[in-house]
C-alpha cells in the first residue's frame, strides 16, 4: 500500500511565520514587555465602534454584495481621489477585503500563473513570500540596506527581471524597517513597469503613518493607475486591527478577477466591519492626527535610545518600527531576540523574519506606551552591556 502525505508539498515545505513563535514563548511568562506585535495600542475609537453597534442593533447583519456595500466603496473613491487625485467608478474598480492580508493574497493569485515570477522588496513583510508561494509563483527578492535607506531601487530591480517575470510588490511605508520611497525613485520603476508590461502592487496599508514628510505613492504617477493594484486599509491608522476590513482599487478587469476569487472563499467582509470603516473615513481624521502625533514621540524616543545603547538605528520615516542592527553584538537575530527575551524579557523579533537581508537586525514595534518604550530600553541596555563585556 502507498502512502501518501495528505498535506500538499508547498505548505509542507512553507516556513511558519519567524514571529508566531515568540509568542508560544511568553506564553505564561510575567513581566513581559513585547515590541514585537504590528498593533497599535490604541483602542478603536468610540465614534466608530458606535458605528459597528449600531448596525448590530439595527439587525444590520446579512450578507453584502462581493464587492462590499456601495457606501464604503463610495467614500474610498472619494479618499483617493482627494488624497492622490485618482478616480475609480466605486461599483467596478473598488473591491473591499478583510483586511489589506486578503487583498495581498487575491491580488497575487489573480494576476499569478505556475512559475510567474513576483519582485518582492527584502526586508518584507512575511506574507509577500508566502502568498506568492502559495499561489504558485516565485518570489525573487531585491535586498536593500540601511545605507541605502531601505529603499528598493529601480537599478537593482532591472537587473533580476526576466521573461517570467510579471509583477513588482510595493510595500512602503516599509514594514519592518520603517522605509520609504521617494518620488524618483518610484518614477523609474514605474517607467521599468511600463517598459516590460509589469503590474505593480502597491501595499500602503501604514500611508498615513509618516513623520515629516508625505506618503508617496507609485500609483497616480503617469501610466501606472491601471497597470497597479493598489491596498489599502483600516487597521493601522484607525486602530482597527480585529475589524479585519481593507480595500483594492484597479481596473475593472483586475478587480473582477480578484472579486471571482474573494467570492469563492470570503463571500464578503463583516458588514459590521464595513459600516465601523464608513464611519471611519467620514469623521476619523481627528483621531489619525492623534495617534500620529503620539507616534511620532514613541519614534524619537526610540531611536535615540537605541542609537545611544550602541544599536546602530535607521531613522523610520513611516510606520511604527524601528530597525536596530545587532551586528556589534557578535549574536544572530535569532539568538538576541531569544536571549533578550529569556533575560530580560523583552519582546522583539529577528531581522531574519523578514528575509536574509533582514540578519543582523531586529524589528522593534514602538506601537506600545512610552512607559514600557523606556523600561524596554533601559533591559536592552543591560543586556547589550552583559553581552558585550
Amino acid at each position: 500500500m502507498v502512502k501518501r502525505d495528505p498535506i500538499s508539498k508547498k505548505v509542507r515545505a512553507l516556513s511558519p511565520s519567524g514571529i508566531r513563535k515568540y509568542f508560544d514563548i511568553i506564553a505564561g511568562m510575567d513581566d513581559v514587555i513585547s515590541l514585537g506585535v504590528g498593533e497599535p495600542d490604541f483602542v478603536t475609537p468610540w465614534h466608530i465602534c458606535e458605528a459597528g453597534i449600531w448596525a448590530l442593533e439595527k439587525g444590520d447583519t446579512a450578507y453584502t454584495s462581493n464587492y462590499g456595500i456601495i457606501e464604503l466603496r463610495e467614500e474610498i473613491a472619494r479618499y483617493l481621489e482627494a488624497r492622490y487625485g485618482l478616480s475609480y467608478d466605486p461599483k467596478t474598480e473598488i473591491l473591499v477585503t478583510v483586511g489589506v492580508s486578503e487583498g495581498l493574497d487575491l491580488s497575487i493569485r489573480a494576476i499569478t500563473d505556475p512559475g510567474d515570477e513576483i519582485i518582492i522588496p527584502e526586508p518584507t513583510y512575511v506574507s509577500y513570500k508566502a502568498c506568492t508561494v502559495l499561489a504558485g509563483g516565485v518570489d525573487v527578492p531585491i535586498p536593500s540596506s540601511a545605507d541605502k535607506n531601505f529603499e528598493m531601487r529601480a537599478s537593482e530591480i532591472e537587473k533580476r527581471i526576466t521573461r517570467r517575470t510579471k509583477a513588482i510588490l510595493l510595500g512602503y511605508p516599509n514594514n519592518p524597517t520603517g522605509a520609504i520611497m521617494e518620488r524618483d525613485e518610484l518614477s523609474k520603476i514605474a517607467k521599468l513597469a511600463q517598459k516590460h508590461d509589469l503590474t505593480v502592487i502597491s501595499d500602503e496599508v501604514y500611508e498615513r503613518l509618516t513623520y515629516g514628510t508625505e506618503h508617496a505613492s507609485i500609483v497616480p504617477l503617469p501610466g501606472m493607475r491601471d497597470r497597479s493594484i493598489l491596498l489599502g486599509g483600516f487597521s493601522k491608522s484607525y486602530a482597527m486591527t480585529g475589524w479585519r476590513i481593507g480595500y483594492a482599487a484597479s481596473n475593472a478587469d483586475m478587480i473582477e478577477a480578484m472579486m471571482k476569487i474573494h467570492q469563492y472563499t470570503m463571500l464578503c467582509a463583516s458588514v459590521i466591519a464595513q459600516r465601523a470603516a464608513l464611519e471611519a473615513l467620514r469623521n476619523g481624521e481627528p483621531q489619525v492626527q492623534e495617534m500620529l502625533a503620539d507616534y511620532d514621540k514613541r519614534r524619537r524616543v526610540i531611536v535615540k535610545g537605541l542609537n545611544q545603547i550602541g544599536l546602530a538605528c535607521f531613522e523610520p520615516r513611516g510606520a511604527f518600527y524601528a530597525f536596530p542592527s545587532i551586528k556589534k553584538t557578535g549574536m544572530s537575530s535569532d539568538e538576541f531576540a531569544e536571549k533578550l527575551l529569556r533575560e530580560k524579557k523583552v519582546v522583539v523579533i529577528p531581522g531574519s523574519a523578514f528575509g536574509k537581508c533582514g540578519e543582523g537586525h531586529i524589528r522593534c514595534c514602538y506601537a506600545t506606551s512610552m512607559a514600557e518604550i523606556e523600561e524596554a530600553l533601559e533591559r536592552i541596555e543591560s543586556f547589550v552591556k552583559k553581552h558585550r563585556s
